[in-house]
């Protein structure tokens, strides 16, 4: 139980102190954002941060989880999943910066990469033996999904990752609601091995394990990301945290609780599907600008007011979902 602290610690430990130096090379590099036009208008002073920190979340997190991990499946499959998407997002980021705009990989390949991850992390889910069931907590009852449980997975993978990337729009905001969903994923983790056995499900632990190292790196990187940010994590972090969200839900089947402990990334997908949809049909917005953050910040609400607030609301959703777990889901055996 104490390697969970230690993973945390020496992960945040990691990361600052080797903030300054990375956000050093990022700016000899010239390795900048790129902001967009129509982004609100004081956000063009923005222009030029460092970008693709998200390096030092998933260096941070690796070098603190390999020397405490018991290298189980589950562990292993939530550590590849944060890699593989980090390395979406690095090329994402990395053809941004190579064409000096914002716009980088193109959504068809995205979508490719992500239905790869996908089966990847289906395999695995398979060698462990998890049931193809979704429970429903509260009606107690699992939903035999069969075959398409896989492609469930699609959804929860692609949603959260791009869920944590429309967030990430603010400084603080994407990597402190990050921290929060983690945290809360890692303490149903410790809470399963806890209350489970004899013999104990020892592979929950390990999984706390990385979501304990992605914890520290991230407040590590919070650091110097917090407003006026030093550093922005770019889809290279935002990616890497929601593959991780994903995979660690996936992993100890809570997939519906994904829905309050990732409650705020919905939010923020759910008000740009809104949006375009009301655009495209009716000609009109539902938001002054979409994701919602941004609408808060075109009503003059600072970026700190917007980060505590979306904090607030994020820590009260995982509460919740957190409670639900804790009543329903400890008896439910559709995992190994």
């Amino acid at each position: 139980m104490a390697r969970v602290l230690v993973a945390a610690l020496v992960a945040m430990i990691i990361a600052i102190l080797g903030g300054p130096t990375f956000i050093a090379f990022l700016r000899r590099n010239e390795f900048g954002q790129h902001i967009r036009k129509e982004a609100p208008e004081r956000h063009i002073e923005k222009q030029g941060t460092p970008t693709m920190g998200g390096l030092l979340v998933v260096v941070a997190a690796a070098l603190a989880f390999l020397p405490l991990s018991n290298f189980t499946l589950p562990a292993l499959t939530v550590f590849g999943t944060v890699l593989a998407c980090a390395g979406i997002g690095f090329l994402d980021d990395l053809l941004k910066l190579r064409h000096r705009r914002s716009l980088g990989l193109r959504g068809r390949w995205k979508i490719v990469l992500l239905i790869a991850i996908t089966g990847a992390v289906g395999l695995a889910a398979h060698h462990q033996g998890l049931s193809h069931e979704v429970y429903v907590p509260v009606a107690d009852f699992a939903i035999p999904l069969g075959p398409a449980w896989y492609g469930l997975l699609f959804l929860i993978i692609g949603g959260a990752v791009n869920g944590v990337n429309l967030t990430d729009g603010l400084d603080g905001l994407a990597a402190g609601t990050s921290i929060i969903a983690l945290a809360t994923l890692t303490a149903m983790a410790v809470t399963i091995f806890i209350r489970s056995g004899p013999p104990r499900i020892q592979n929950r632990l390990d999984i706390a394990f990385i979501g304990a190292a992605l914890i520290g790196a991230a407040i590590g990187f919070l650091w110097f990301n917090a407003f006026p940010a030093e550093v922005f994590m770019g889809d290279t972090g935002a990616m890497a945290l929601g593959g991780a969200i994903a995979a660690m839900a996936i992993m100890m089947k809570v997939e519906l609780l994904l829905l309050f402990v990732g409650g705020i990334f919905a939010l923020n997908a759910v008000s740009v599907i809104l949006q375009v949809l009301s655009f495209k049909y009716w000609g009109r917005r539902i938001f002054l600008m979409a994701p919602i953050q941004h609408h808060f910040e075109m009503k003059a609400w600072s970026e700190t007011k917007i980060m505590v607030r979306f904090w607030i609301v994020t820590a009260i959703l995982c509460a919740a979902g957190f409670a639900l777990f804790y009543k329903y889901y400890l008896g439910f055996r559709g995992h190994t």
